[in-house]
């Protein structure tokens, strides 16, 4: 279970192009990789609820990102969505949904479009616990904290 999330500024960059593409929408999608967290591949998703305050990834389009995955030898890493209009705070639904106890979420703030806030999170059995995220080794900083 990865303790910390990996990213390269490269796939920073699609998750933040593919959240504001959707808005006003939250976008979604899958970021596999290795067991330390470490991110390989990100798989933007389609928000088959066109909903501003839920996600929900195409089944089959789900199925076909878990079988590369397994293929590939990676892991589910994280699944990441955004709040287009609040804080990158998992929501009580957020924490119904967290299927997948051994992954992580990462939520993309779109408040201030901007500036993004981004925070990732294991979520296990309506327990949240915030873990750091850290892009091309170095740890991001949320706003606020200067770094």
């Amino acid at each position: 279970m990865p303790t910390a999330l990996r990213l390269s500024s490269r796939q920073l960059d699609t998750i933040l192009r593919h959240a504001r593409a959707w808005k006003p929408e939250e976008a979604c999608g899958i970021l596999a990789g290795n067991g330390d967290g470490r991110v390989e591949r990100v798989f933007p998703m389609e928000n088959v609820e066109h909903s501003s305050t839920l996600y929900m990834m195409d089944s089959q389009e789900q199925f076909r990102v878990f079988d590369e995955i397994e293929r590939e030898g990676w892991q589910l890493v994280a699944i990441f969505h955004s709040h287009p209009h609040s804080p990158a705070v998992p929501s009580a639904r957020d924490c119904e949904l967290a299927f997948y106890p051994d992954s992580l979420y990462l939520i993309v703030s779109l408040m201030d479009d901007a500036l993004p806030e981004l925070h990732a999170y294991r979520i296990v059995d309506g327990e949240v616990e915030e873990v750091d995220i850290f892009v091309d080794g170095n740890r991001l900083e949320p706003p606020g904290e200067g770094g």
